[in-house]
């Protein structure tokens, strides 16, 4: 017998005591064994104990019958199946038991067993079996009139259990529901609550039937607003409809025609707590149904605005506070609060009103309109919980007044948004004036709402409280001073002052700092750390606001700098803080140093030696290193030679460190004080710094490299002679970091900006010609026939570095340039050493003179015909480059070119290309003309890679005068042939950049013309506008926003699989379908994708979900592309993917279950593999929304995936993949 069996037997000994306390002791003691992992019991033990704790829960001791009760939820994970099916008879049995005592206890055990019950998630199916063993039991006890206590406890079960496990129960689910229907009438109050609960339960998980069932049943008990009918018996039906709502609100949405109308109707009757529910119905219809709900909204509106101010036995007095309090001394005489329900009616209106502002932005201008107004006036609500709730619903429609990222420009803003904006201006002053004796009541809720309700203005009005802030000064200064309540709020008051440091100009705190400095100063010295946190933030702000580097100072610091530093300084000094303290206050007074450093005075030594000390700590260090890069960088020109011999060395010894924050952070800290102190750096410390840097160019991380070159070139300009001794062991590191092909621009830049600053100083510390050979070497070394020797993309580094070079040392350029040519030249060159020639000329070409470059154009036509494609490549680049420099010689005769090598257009289309990107625009005007003609005779080319050049050349060359060239696109899209028009409209998509561009405007005038191609006959033109709308998604959403609703039922027609396209192919004796549409159809789904990024807003989201769900059942391509739009959706509106869960489910299953032929082919099994993957991940990203699990088809395929190993693998390792990807938010398509 093992000890653990050994102490339960003796346990159970003691269980038979007759002294309570000993069996008190022993079931407390059997408590804690099987709360223990390792516990494992053998069936015999199991029995045991089983029996034993089902013979306690009949203990005369009622301290025993608990500890007992508490024992089942532990051991339920402990025991096999059947003794928990014998634990839940006995329970059942006791349920039904004359003795009250033994059903309570009975009662509580069976919600403790169901508590700890495997959820059927994790395939275990005792969950299930315990259930269905239960509910016949209940069903009975609900349906035995006589007890009412059996019938509560029984139904406090049931809702418990179908709530964890609603779909498992799909079997009782009509028993159950005939069973609880009737209670809805029941004459006690308790029950008729317990079995709305039910009832919300089970419609979430029943069947569309039985759904349809219960609600007919309701509408059918709903009387008409004359018919006579109990109140109570009204409020049930009307309570059990919200129930219904807010947990299968998403299945109502065809009955809400009829609805509606009756539940507006109850709101007219005099019964506050009908009306309270009333309006929490609609809360959930509006909620889970907004599409559905639209024709109603008016009347819901009307009814919210009516019952938000509904306070029948209160006078609001508007004209002065005395009044105010003198009305509520009186009021309370009259009657008692108590009796008085109607601040729930207003809660559940606000509440009601929330949701109406949340579910339909499309209706923000009206709202802002009717519902602003009313929602301010009611900021003066005397009941805590109403003011807060009307609070929120007035932040709700801030927060969707807010632009969306990336539409700050003026240009971006679209005109719904902006004109909402406009609007909430004039409402300002409303608001203030409503705010200002909140920011002063006595209660902090209040106060709490109103911190909250104006950092969301001050977020979407920048700057619109500034001639407000008398008021808010007074309001924050009230209480930041108010030490009788909770830390909460003084945190809040100092949170909000940071915020409108960030939003508001700093003029308007000028007048304000003598009276805000003060209780700011006295938050820091506070003994609770997060409040003193979060005032040294709050400092910090307003040193940086109030005394900003870039300007000159406005407001005299001399009053408040000695306060300021005093109350940092005395935050530093002390050692035993919060860490959060610690940091907050070395930033601070990185902020003090930095700002104002020169008004310090003898405050200034003490704190860069306490912050050199700051720097020894591990702790504080990464803190402290920030705080010195301010320092650093400051224009005062703070003098650190009290601390930098010493600070260097340990500065040098964090590059070594394992912590990546720490590197970087350091070496931005160098950086910045090379630029500052320059030579009054100590060499010796410098030196030190310098031997740790070869280590960092490295490979491994980029970012880092880049840091350190860039401070390396710094100390070139400032202490040349130091770098003597790294400069060698530095450039090996730099040069193998210049061959990798990942190499980013801005490691690039920096590289360039080093190597110039080693040529650039007087003497070089490198010499020029050395540099250029140890550059070129690796091509150079690089033997004839080698193979596959670097990659293309260093080629090009390489090239640019020696541009660089000669850039620094303009007097070696003509001889660079003369080599580079006699390179080319030569018959000896291998391809590498031709192609790094031709593109370092393309760099260099601009800066040497004329003399080689008639040379050059014989050297360069020759390669075009060169037998590497390589060669051929750099060579037609560096035509382009060179000829941008050089027009009126080099155009004329690169289009001669093109006339008289008609097999030799791809490659000078590619140089024409680089020089139109490359020239200046006035300088290609007096061409356009010809470079237009020749351009438009090439579009009709057979090549497409031809034609996508040409059109990127046309998409330059309207660039060079837009007003001019583009309306001509007109004409060209009007006359031109199929080839020509596709040509155009690929031409326009190269007119569209993510960044503002001046031809933006211009642009957009013309888009509506471009977009009418979505209906031109041509296959390919359609496809060629799809592309370019998808681009004008992605990049610059304002050029089509507005366009919206008349290109969606084109983009939609392009959705559909067309017959007519699909034609059959005889392949030797196999025929092979062909579908033409495939390409556009698939343009069309990426274009969806896209504006599910960028104009959410504007969609009809149900419309929308109609073509996702065709093409669900489209060919391989499209289906990968709905799978991850699917996924999208759920994260971004779950409310309409759930109402149409059971229809989009079916398409994914049949993916997911599909098999592959016997005997196909290896890509065929690939294919069919990622495409599961994919529509798995979909599942998963359904699963994310809380009441799809209780959907009984989609609960059925979740068994299915469970019981099926193949598809639960896939489940599992679909889980994995998003747990360690990044956030796959958006993925680019364009």
């Amino acid at each position: 017998m093992s000890t653990a069996a050994f102490h339960i037997s003796s346990l159970l000994e003691k269980m038979t005591s007759s002294d309570k306390d000993f069996r008190f002791m022993a079931t407390s003691d059997l408590m804690s064994e099987l709360q223990k992992d390792s516990i494992q019991l053998d069936e015999d033990s199991e029995r045991k104990v089983v029996k034993m704790l089902l013979r306690l829960l009949e203990d005369k001791n009622g301290e025993v019958q608990n500890l007992a009760v508490k024992c089942l939820g532990p051991l339920v994970g402990k025991v096999k199946e059947y003794q928990v099916e014998t634990i839940v008879d006995a329970l059942c049995a006791n349920m039904r038991s004359d003795k009250e005592q033994l059903r309570d206890i009975a009662g509580i055990g069976l919600k403790t067993v169901l508590s700890e019950l495997p959820p059927a998630a994790t395939g275990s199916g005792l969950a299930t079996n315990v259930c269905r063993k239960i509910t016949g039991q209940l069903t009975s006890a609900i349906a035995q009139q006589e007890d009412v206590a059996v019938q509560l406890e029984a139904l406090d079960i049931l809702s418990d259990m179908l709530s964890r496990l609603g779909a498992p129960l799909g079997a009782f689910h009509a028993s159950l529901l005939h069973c609880v229907l009737p209670q809805l009438s029941s004459p006690r109050l308790a029950v008729r609550k317990r079995a709305v609960g039910a009832l919300g339960h089970l419609a979430a998980a029943c069947s569309t039937d039985l759904f349809v069932e219960l609600a007919d049943h309701l509408l059918d008990q709903l009387p008409g607003p004359r018919a006579p009918a109990s109140p109570a018996a009204i409020r049930t039906l009307i309570q059990c409809l919200g129930s219904i709502g807010r947990q299968a609100g998403h299945r109502l949405g065809t009955h809400l025609d009829r609805l509606v109308p009756l539940v507006e109707e109850f709101c007219n009757l005099d019964d506050d707590e009908l009306r309270e529910s009333c309006f929490q119905a609609f809360e959930a219809f509006l909620r889970k149904c907004p599409k559905e709900m639209g024709p109603h909204v008016p009347n819901v509106t009307s009814l919210c605005l009516q019952y938000i101010k509904h306070d029948p036995n209160y006078n609001y007095d508007s004209d002065g506070e005395e009044e105010q309090m003198e009305t509520e001394d009186k009021s309370e005489d009259e009657y008692s609060d108590d009796d008085d329900m109607s601040w729930k009616v207003r809660r559940a209106a606000a509440k009601c009103l929330a949701a109406l502002i949340g579910s339909r932005p499309d209706l923000l201008p009206d709202f802002h309109c009717t519902l602003a107004p009313a929602l301010i006036h009611r900021f003066k609500e005397r009941e805590e919980n109403v003011k807060a709730d009307v609070f929120g619903a007035y932040i709700v429609l801030l927060r969707q007044t807010r632009p969306p990222k990336g539409w700050l420009e003026a240009m971006e803003e679209p005109t719904q948004t902006g004109s909402s904006l406009q609007m909430l201006r004039g409402q300002v002053p409303l608001v203030i004036k409503a705010v200002q004796r909140q920011l002063k009541d006595r209660s902090v809720r209040a106060r709490q709402g109103c911190f909250s309700l104006l950092s969301e203005l001050a977020g979407v009005l920048l700057g619109s409280l500034a001639e407000h802030m008398p008021v808010l000064v007074a309001g924050i200064v009230f209480s930041l001073a108010d030490c009788s309540s909770s830390s909460t709020i003084r945190m809040d008051a100092l949170a909000f002052l940071q915020g409108l440091l960030g939003t508001e100009p700093a003029e308007a705190f000028h007048p304000h700092l003598p009276t805000l400095l003060p209780p700011v100063m006295a938050c820091v010295a506070d003994p609770f750390y997060k409040i003193a946190a979060e005032a040294l933030l709050v400092l910090q702000e307003l040193v940086r606001a109030l005394w900003p580097l870039d300007r000159p100072r406005t407001l005299d610091p001399e009053p408040y700098v000695g306060e300021m530093s005093a109350a940092t300084l005395a935050r530093l000094r002390a050692t035993d803080l919060d860490q959060e303290v610690k940091e907050r206050a070395i930033s601070c007074m990185g902020h003090l140093v930095g700002h104002l450093g020169d008004r310090l005075g003898d405050d200034l030594e003490p704190s860069l030696l306490l912050l050199l000390d700051r720097l020894r700590n591990e702790i504080t260090r990464l803190s402290a290193v920030k705080a010195l890069t301010l320092v650093a960088v400051s224009p005062l020109q703070i003098d650190l030679q009290p601390i930098l011999a010493e600070a260097l060395p340990i500065l040098a010894s964090f590059l070594r460190k394992n912590q990546r924050a720490l590197r970087l952070a350091t070496l931005a800290a160098l950086a910045a004080l090379a630029q500052s102190q320059g030579l009054g750096l100590p060499p010796s410390a410098v030196r030190a710094v310098l031997a740790e840097l070869p280590a960092l160019v490295s490979e491994s991380d980029m970012h880092v490299a880049q840091l350190a070159v860039d401070f390396l070139a710094t100390v070139t300009r400032a202490q040349p002679a130091s770098l003597a001794e790294v400069s060698s062991p530095v450039l090996a590191e730099l040069l193998r970091l210049l061959r990798s092909p990942l190499l980013p621009a801005g490691v690039l830049a920096a590289a360039e900006g080093f190597l110039q600053a080693l040529v650039g100083t007087r003497p070089p510390c490198v010499d020029y010609a050395e540099l250029i050979g140890l550059l070129t070497a690796p091509v150079y070394e690089q033997a004839a026939d080698s193979g596959p020797g670097l990659h293309k993309q260093v080629f090009h580094s390489l090239a640019r570095c020696v541009a660089a070079l000669t850039a620094a040392c303009p007097q070696e350029a003509a001889g660079t340039a003369h080599r580079l040519v006699c390179d080319a030249r030569s018959p000896s060159s291998s391809p590498g050493v031709k192609v790094l020639a031709f593109l370092s000329l393309a760099e260099v070409g601009q800066v040497a003179g004329p003399g080689p470059q008639r040379e050059l154009k014989e050297v360069l036509l020759e390669a075009l015909g060169s037998p590497s494609e390589d060669v051929r490549a750099a060579a037609s680049y560096a035509l382009g480059r060179v000829g941008a420099g050089n027009l009126p010689d080099f155009l004329p005769f690169l289009l001669g070119q093109m006339e008289a090598e008609p097999r030799r257009q791809y490659l000078l289309l590619h140089s024409l290309r680089e020089a139109l990107g490359a020239a200046q625009p006035d300088s290609l005007k007096p061409y356009a003309e010809d470079i237009w003609a020749l351009l438009f005779q090439r579009c009709e080319g057979a090549e497409e890679g031809t034609r996508g050049v040409v059109a990127e050349c046309i998409g330059k060359l309207v660039l060079v005068n837009p007003p001019f060239l583009l309306p001509r696109f007109r004409k060209q899209l009007a006359a031109g042939r199929p080839h020509t028009r596709c040509t155009v409209i690929t031409a326009v998509k190269f007119l569209i950049s993510d960044q503002p561009h001046p031809i933006d405007p211009l642009l957009k005038t013309f888009i509506g013309e471009f977009m009418e191609s979505l209906q031109d006959p041509d296959l390919n033109v359609r496809r060629a506008t799809l592309a370019f709308f998808n681009s004008a998604v992605h990049n610059k959403p304002s050029l089509v926003r507005d366009l919206l609703d008349d290109i969606l039922p084109f983009l939609y027609q392009e959705t559909k699989i067309r017959r007519d396209l699909i034609r059959e192919v005889e392949m030797g004796p196999f025929k092979h379908t062909v579908d033409d549409g495939l390409d556009v159809r698939k343009a069309a789904f990426e274009c969806m994708y896209s504006l599910l990024e960028s104009c959410l807003g504007q969609l009809d989201v149900c419309e929308f979900l109609n073509h996702v769900e065709d093409g669900l059942k489209d060919h391989y391509d499209i289906r990968m592309l709905t799978f991850i739009m699917l996924a999208r959706l759920a994260t971004l509106c779950p409310v309409p993917v759930l109402q149409r869960v059971d229809r989009l489910i079916e398409p994914l299953r049949a993916t997911c279950t599909a098999k592959v032929k016997a005997g196909s082919v290896k890509q065929e099994f690939e294919k069919q593999d990622e495409l599961k993957r994919s529509a798995m991940r979909a599942v998963a990203a359904l699963l994310t929304i809380p009441e799809v699990g209780k959907s009984p088809i989609m609960a059925d395929f979740s068994s299915q995936i469970r019981s099926n190993p193949e598809l639960a693998a896939l489940y599992e390792s679909t889980q994995k993949d998003s747990a360690s990807a990044p956030s796959t938010d958006s993925m680019e398509l364009s």
